[in-house]
């Protein structure tokens, strides 16, 4: 087992004190918004020891999986993922016209898909996949804008998926211009003053609206199911799925990836067509994951076709003898809360406060741990016996 230290990344959504108080770091009072533990190169954990600091890479290979700690304070941009095929042709074109990997136009930062799974921390808001035509219909046409009738006309002419498709990608590529988003935001205000909403749509789109005045992404929230997690409830998104995290910490599980088309709500690149691709390649996932429970004390939260899994342990003073975790392979763990001691099956242990991270491989064999604490583990699942209790949200 290896102690890690992760990297953060610091976009402009992200709070101030969460992560370092997560970390137990002084805060500097500029934003930080993730934490990466794996082997991405853009953001590769290191291992600690006493020969130094070594990429994580060079003790365990490429890890498949990555684990984050996400913390917003102010909407992330609307985003999808590429499924498979996508990204290794998005990827080998891109490598293939020299696209620098840092460039702010590079849109596919590796080959692979970028499925993921969102695990609660704290009360955890993110609009997510496309509402149902009927309900889009309701949300939009009491609003009387040249622009949302013309959204509301095209999907009248062509309902459902597709449909609701052919309106996002004729908002990207003819958006509407600042004055008018501001008053389709003043309508929205309007339709909340007299207490009429629709499943928090035009309360999304004026909670955002501030943060990105003017941008068409506010317009698309209104196509977007409005979804609140509770501290220790999960949901998956497959690739291809529509989403802008609003606010509140959470942990992330997902394929090692980093490949992120935006479609508004950010100052970086925008790239209507690859989304346009991605959402209409097929009809990905959207679903709550209920947890299995294993022994007693570790809920198994396992999204079946994503490629990863996440084990959360509970354990206390009861547990005089510990608690095994599932899984015996490439596994990351992070403790996120009180304190724990990790050991594995050669009797190596190692202590965990709140914040620390640690890789364990193959040849841990199975881990256990005991104390006071939570510890969050990522994994690859190997058992099939195990069910994946998944509740489609749409």
């Amino acid at each position: 087992m290896h102690l890690l230290d992760c990297p953060s990344q610091d976009y402009a959504w992200g709070t101030a004190y969460d992560i370092p108080s997560f970390l137990g770091r002084a805060a500097t009072g500029q934003p930080m918004a993730e934490v990466w533990m794996g082997t991405h190169p853009l953001g590769e954990a290191m291992v600690q020891g006493d020969g130094g600091r070594r990429p994580l890479s060079e003790v365990a290979g490429q890890v498949p999986f990555m684990m984050k700690i996400l913390s917003a304070a102010r909407p992330l941009s609307i985003q999808v993922h590429p499924n498979a095929s996508l990204a290794r042709e998005g990827f080998a074109d891109e490598e293939a016209r020299g696209v620098p990997l840092d460039s702010p136009e590079r849109l596919f930062k590796d080959p692979n898909p970028k499925p993921e799974m969102v695990y609660a921390l704290t009360t955890f808001d993110t609009l997510v996949g496309f509402r149902p035509t009927a309900e889009i219909l309701r949300i939009l046409s009491p609003l009387e804008h040249p622009v949302v009738q013309k959204m509301v006309a095209q999907l009248t002419e062509r309902p459902g998926f597709r449909g609701i498709v052919r309106v996002l990608e004729r908002l990207l590529e003819e958006p509407p211009t600042v004055h008018e988003v501001h008053e389709i935001v003043a309508l929205c205000h309007g339709r909340l003053a007299l207490g009429l909403d629709i499943k928090r749509a035009y309360a999304s789109a004026t909670e955002i609206a501030p943060h990105y005045p003017g941008d068409v992404g506010v317009v698309v929230s209104l196509l977007l199911n409005r979804l609140t997690l509770q501290p220790g409830e999960a949901a998956y998104l497959g690739a291809g799925i529509l989403h802008a995290h609003l606010h509140g910490m959470c942990v992330e599980v997902m394929v090692n990836s980093d490949n992120v088309l935006r479609a508004g709500l950010t100052p970086k690149h925008l790239a209507p067509q690859a989304v346009v691709a991605s959402v209409d390649a097929e009809m990905s996932r959207l679903a709550r994951v209920n947890p299995d429970l294993v022994g007693a004390s570790t809920d198994v939260f396992e999204p079946g076709g994503g490629g990863f899994g996440l084990a959360v342990t509970q354990t206390s003073a009861a547990d005089v003898d510990g608690v095994a975790l599932p899984e015996t392979g490439q596994r990351i763990l992070v403790c996120t809360g009180g304190e724990v001691e990790v050991r594995n099956e050669h009797g190596q242990a190692l202590r965990l406060t709140r914040g620390a991270v640690l890789y364990a491989g193959p040849e841990d064999g199975t881990v256990s741990v005991r104390g006071s604490g939570e510890v969050a583990q990522a994994y690859r699942p190997t058992a099939t016996s195990r069910a994946r209790r998944m509740f489609d949200l749409v």
